[in-house]
């Protein structure tokens, strides 16, 4: 072997020193951290006295085994992740970590949080816990993604659990508001992920990957994105209507709504691929606002009551 060679190589293989930073990385953690919001909010507006100790605990499980399901979702993708894009830097495809170590690190996690999920908060969001880790591993990852372009749509129900989740480490059960958080994740999600799907629509298609505007195309994408959009900002109107937030809420909802709604509409005029990027990005924050108004409104009402 020449120096150059040499020098290639050890380029090329893994860095030691960088090793808790790819075990860190195969959790998917920018998913996780608005897994860990929502689920923290859901815990919050859940009725009764949450106690610090097992909140804490039921928090870092549902973190947890959110990262575990990322871990296993990793592993098994590992063969379309090396040729797609957005994708392909992972530590898996990258080379930077060996497959079995992923689905190891996965496996443990998520049996690891939900065996402590149920000592130390309760069996409810224990089994809950289990079951969306499950939902997303087997029914999204290996059944759905590859096989239907319906796959975000069905599978997007494991992403809208943490805030039930959490409210149920608080409550032990599941009431009509759990529900309504569920379904506002659940028919966000679908709008979100299209639009992410819109502008790498190439990497799905090569990797054989049946999204909407893979299969569809991006004229009828962009008509389920309105679409969805509108049933999410009706789905946001539920909390005031089931007296679990205020008209302060509404009022922000309402706000951020019109201009979530204005921002599909206006993509869907426009019909650029390009126009989609912006409007995945305010989804994200469209998301996060939502749920921290109804923690806002929550205190707020706390505050006046007193």
């Amino acid at each position: 072997m020449t120096d150059n060679e040499a020098e290639q190589s050890t380029e090329n293989s893994p860095q030691p020193q960088f090793r808790v930073v790819e075990f860190a990385l195969v959790l998917k953690p920018r998913v996780m951290s608005l897994v860990v919001f929502t689920a923290w909010v859901g815990l919050m507006m859940a009725p009764g006295t949450a106690e610090i100790l097992p909140s804490i605990i039921a928090i870092l499980c549902i973190a947890i085994g959110a990262g575990a399901s990322g871990a296993i979702n990793m592993w098994y993708d590992r063969d379309i992740d090396q040729n797609m894009i957005r994708t392909m830097n992972r530590p898996i495809p990258a080379g930077r970590m060996e497959p079995w170590h992923a689905l190891a690190y996965g496996v443990i996690l998520a049996v690891g949080s939900v065996i402590i999920m149920d000592i130390w908060v309760n069996q409810a969001a224990s089994m809950l816990l289990a079951f969306t880790i499950l939902y997303y591993v087997f029914i999204y990852t290996v059944w759905l993604k590859r096989r239907t372009p319906q796959n975000i749509v069905i599978g997007g129900a494991s992403g809208a659990l943490p805030p039930v989740i959490g409210w149920a480490a608080v409550t032990g059960d599941i009431t009509v508001g759990a529900i309504a958080l569920f379904f506002i994740i659940f028919l966000w999600t679908p709008p979100h992920t299209w639009a992410l799907a819109l502008f790498r629509r190439e990497d799905y298609e090569n990797v054989g990957v049946p999204m909407l505007p893979v299969v569809a195309g991006e004229e009828a994408t962009r008509k389920q994105i309105v679409i969805y959009t509108i049933l999410t900002v009706a789905a946001t109107a539920v909390p005031v209507a089931i007296g679990m937030s205020s008209y302060l809420y509404g009022i922000g909802a309402a706000v951020l709504g019109f201009e979530f709604l204005r921002r599909a509409v206006k993509m869907k005029k426009e019909a650029d691929e390009k126009a989609a990027k912006p409007l995945f990005l305010f989804s994200i924050l469209y998301l996060f606002l939502i749920f921290f108004l109804l923690l806002a409104d929550k205190s707020i009402m706390m505050v006046l009551a007193a």
